[in-house]
């Protein structure tokens, strides 16, 4: 593995995506926010910090609705960590209203704020995603091409990607040379998880791409663009990823345990 002199980079500022009402999950989620339902003994948000501990980390930014704010400051005061971290009311109240992901990254951005002038890079991850990754390798990557990259997932069949998740095409080395979202025929067995780490120019870009009338809603959408308009890469991991969308996902997450826990 490549080895990063964390003393001589500027560090990175997170944000962890915990906006949304997960109506998929219903009841589960109409008095709790899906990344504070409680996976394995302790809250979903909790192993997805774990595993950024490693990290050079100015920050984290848990950017999350006014319905569950106070659930997410309640829970921070509770919760020991190294790293400062601050939770971030998008004043949304309901589904209909909601920013979307790409929405409240540029609103935490400015919200804040984030100064890009002085961050490393802007590491943005899902809250409900559950993995084992080792974030160096991406990070490793980012600062290599020093371009956008994002966190890919192999899940060995194309077919398992079908209607289900985008689909990546990536060069030899990583660079993102297409992207189809939920196509019935999968080209490869490639997706992009809800692990990002924007380059600060490209942050900047994305509080652009809101202002618009058209303006960006899905992450998806937005890892399109800079892939086609900017360059953007994508590191495979083939360790575990569960991305929790319905009641069956998260007992089926329950019932085993990452391998690196």
């Amino acid at each position: 593995m490549t080895t990063i002199n964390h003393s001589t980079e500027r560090k990175l500022t997170v944000i962890i995506l915990a906006a949304g009402y997960a109506t998929r999950l219903y009841t589960l989620t109409l008095n709790t926010p899906k990344p504070l339902l409680v996976v394995r003994g302790k809250p979903m948000i909790e192993h997805i910090i774990d595993r950024l501990s490693s990290l050079p980390i100015s920050q984290i930014l848990i950017v999350t609705n006014n319905k569950f704010y106070a659930h997410f400051t309640m829970w921070s005061k509770q919760f020991n960590f190294p790293i400062p971290i601050r939770i971030i009311n998008d004043q949304t109240i309901s589904n209909e209203d909601r920013l979307g992901a790409v929405g409240d990254i540029a609103f935490t951005i400015k919200d804040a704020p984030i100064d890009l002038d002085v961050t490393g890079g802007l590491l943005v991850v899902g809250g409900d995603n559950l993995f084992d990754f080792d974030l160096h390798q991406l990070y490793a990557l980012y600062l290599k091409k020093k371009a956008t990259a994002v966190a890919a997932y192999d899940l060995g069949d194309p077919m398992k990607l079908s209607k289900k998740y985008g689909v990546l095409e990536l060069n030899g080395e990583g660079r993102i040379i297409g992207m189809e979202e939920k196509p019935e025929f999968p080209k490869t067995s490639i997706t992009s998880t809800a692990i990002y780490l924007f380059t600060p120019a490209d942050a900047q870009l994305i509080i652009t791409l809101c202002a618009g009338p058209k303006r960006m809603d899905n992450s998806g959408e937005l890892l399109k663009w800079l892939a086609q308009h900017r360059g953007a890469y994508a590191h495979c991991y083939l360790g575990e990823w569960f991305d929790i969308g319905s009641p069956e996902e998260l007992a089926a997450v329950n019932s085993q345990r990452l391998r690196r826990e």
